[in-house]
């Protein structure tokens, strides 16, 4: 029987147990799948810890992965049996062979190895949604990217620094700040030490950024709104720290009549149009080698709960994949 990893109820790591599953068929709609690599993101925590509810007890966490394809379910067209494919919007995703719906699934091209494939489908997707959906980056502009050396930070930045902008990134250790100066970045803010809108308005002339992107949250919200130019856009795509709390929409006005958008990378993708066009930029972007996937970190899938520690921890950079 294959393997997977079970949650029958919300809690820290050692709620998640490694165990024997039944074989899924694919129903419609639905292809299965070898995995080779597994995915590891912040939004399995928050599935793992209830700040996000499953569709039920108990469940199997994870979004991202890849492998080959070993059953298709009725009315399912583009994908056959052997097909290398990627998913950053499965379900489901921490186990041996999942059933994962065919709509969330990409191709994976020659070149592009299954830990790549795994480590950059949510990460890279969600770096090209923000980077080319919510605010357009163009060449001559000033970024700021929280959390730079983290699993989308890496990508973003590099993606940024491509795309001809200028790049800030805040980290939170002198050895991320490397990491992160290799990575696209431009100027490194140590978050813990200095004072980011500060420092940004003495790297911008006193203007602030058109965009600042923070998958940080509680800790860095304030500092983001700070560091925006008037009518900048404030981008909030994730809550490593912990969610924003009472969000006082006048802050907006006070601050330079800024926006303010709380995207989703399943809004872009269950368009199956977008995330063609989104994926086909992506693999692009990785296989022309302007934007290199780190795999900084591989796990057996048996070890989830050390890979939760480590990722809530901030121990890690870059992407981290589990083999099953």
């Amino acid at each position: 029987m294959p393997k997977a990893i079970r949650i029958r109820e919300y809690g820290g790591p050692e709620v998640m147990t490694y165990e024997d599953v039944p074989l899924a068929e694919p129903g419609p709609g639905q292809i299965r799948v070898r995995q080779r690599a597994v995915g590891v993101n912040f939004i399995d925590i928050y599935f793992r810890s209830g700040a996000y509810k499953a569709a039920s007890l108990p469940f199997t966490p994870g979004k991202e992965g890849a492998g080959e394809v070993t059953a298709v379910g009725e009315g399912v067209s583009g994908f056959k049996v052997g097909d290398r494919v990627a998913y950053g919007s499965g379900e489901g995703t921490y186990a041996e062979e999942p059933v994962i719906a065919a709509a969330a699934a990409v191709h994976v091209p020659e070149g592009i190895d299954d830990a790549t494939a795994a480590a950059m489908m949510l990460k890279g997707l969600t770096a090209e949604y923000l980077l080319h959906r919510v605010y357009r980056v163009k060449a001559g502009d000033t970024i700021l990217f929280h959390a730079a050396a983290g699993g989308v930070g890496l990508i973003a930045c590099q993606w940024a620094k491509h795309l001809g902008a200028r790049v800030i990134g805040t980290v939170g250790s002198q050895e991320k700040a490397e990491i992160a100066r290799a990575h696209g970045c431009d100027h490194v803010i140590l978050y813990r030490e200095d004072d980011v809108a500060r420092r940004v308005r003495e790297l911008t002339d006193g203007k602030g950024v058109p965009v600042v992107y923070d998958g940080v949250g509680k800790a860095t919200f304030l500092p983001s709104l700070d560091s925006l130019s008037p009518l900048g856009t404030f981008v909030s795509f994730g809550s490593a720290s912990g969610a924003i709390e009472a969000f006082d929409i006048g802050l907006l006005a006070q601050k330079g009549s800024l926006y303010a958008i709380r995207p989703t990378l399943f809004t872009f993708t269950s368009n199956r149009a977008t995330l063609d066009a989104m994926a086909e930029n992506l693999l692009g972007a990785v296989a022309s080698g302007a934007v290199k996937i780190p795999v900084h970190a591989r796990y057996p899938l048996s070890e989830a709960q050390a890979v939760h520690r480590d990722l809530a921890g901030r121990q890690t950079t870059g992407a981290t994949v589990m083999i099953p």
